[in-house]
């Protein structure tokens, strides 16, 4: 398993001298020759309710059914994501990404949770003490926007997605999530006349934190709750379109399956295969394999 990998022997890092669980030129080197490197895609909006965590939690599960290993990354205080697809409640779990963000890498292997409700899908769990964390990393950290790219390292070629759920606001919590990730979506609720509130300052952000992450990517507004047949969701597309540049082809109807699944801990596979919006999230993570 990944957890045994990880607990492998240390070994001092030839290129930078930090110990490590494997070397990170060897990590470079098998990554440029196998080009297996994770893609690793940040669900951000500093908006709160707008189906951040509902799209990672089931984006995963999709892109899982599909034949992908996948893992989630849990940085928001409230941990919903971690409620939904973990085992165990959060308050049990002695390392989440808390801990692993301001501690050293070989946490790793305590904080990474291989069995979850969800099959083939991994998490690192996230916690009420990322409330405090954010003061750590400006304390404690030479770079407090890059610790969990760092952390990820290792992880990066031994999955095929990771996605990060973040938390509503972009402190620094979601400039590490973007700072570590290949590519981002933005999440509007589509129903709602405060759907695009913020958005341009989100965008500002993106294009602040790509000085440390040229490579990011934005794949687009992901609409939530949206319904072509009423016109304030149109209005809200048409604006999206304006405002970020790009809208993912795939819209994501309202659904009380979605709140059944939460309750549930289970997938929107388990709860009815067949639903509209489970439907809708299949064709989501087929255009994101298809994109990235």
């Amino acid at each position: 398993t990944v957890v045994q990998w990880l607990r492998e022997p240390r070994v001092v890092c030839r290129s930078c001298d930090i110990p490590l669980l494997i070397d990170c030129l060897d990590i470079q080197i098998r990554n440029h020759l196998t080009r297996m490197s994770a893609k690793i895609i940040t669900v951000a909006n500093h908006k709160g309710g707008c189906g951040k965590t509902t799209t990672v939690v089931h984006l995963a599960s999709e892109l899982a059914n599909l034949g992908n290993k996948v893992l989630v990354i849990d940085l928001d205080p409230q941990a919903n994501a971690s409620l939904h697809i973990g085992i165990q409640h959060p308050s049990e779990i002695v390392v989440t990404t808390a801990e692993l963000l301001v501690g050293d890498i070989s946490l790793l292997a305590d904080a990474l949770q291989e069995e979850t409700n969800f099959e083939k899908v991994s998490l690192i769990y996230g916690s009420l003490n990322l409330g405090k964390t954010e003061d750590q990393l400006k304390e404690e950290a030479p770079r407090p926007s890059e610790e969990l790219n760092i952390k990820l390292e290792l992880l990066k070629d031994l999955y095929d997605f990771i996605l990060i759920d973040c938390p509503p606001s972009l402190k620094l919590l979601t400039s590490n999530a973007l700072a570590s990730s290949t590519h981002v979506i933005i999440p509007i609720e589509s129903g709602s006349q405060y759907g695009l509130y913020g958005v341009t300052d989100l965008l500002n952000h993106l294009e602040k934190i790509k000085r440390i992450n040229p490579d990011l990517e934005l794949l687009g507004a992901l609409l939530i709750k949206h319904d072509e047949r009423q016109n304030v969701c149109k209005l809200i597309r048409d604006e999206a379109l304006k405002q970020v540049g790009k809208i993912l082809e795939t819209t994501i109807p309202q659904s009380t399956k979605v709140n059944q699944a939460a309750i549930l801990q289970q997938s929107l596979l388990k709860v009815e295969k067949n639903s509209k919006v489970r439907k809708a999230f299949e064709s989501l993570a087929n255009e994101i394999v298809a994109k990235v």
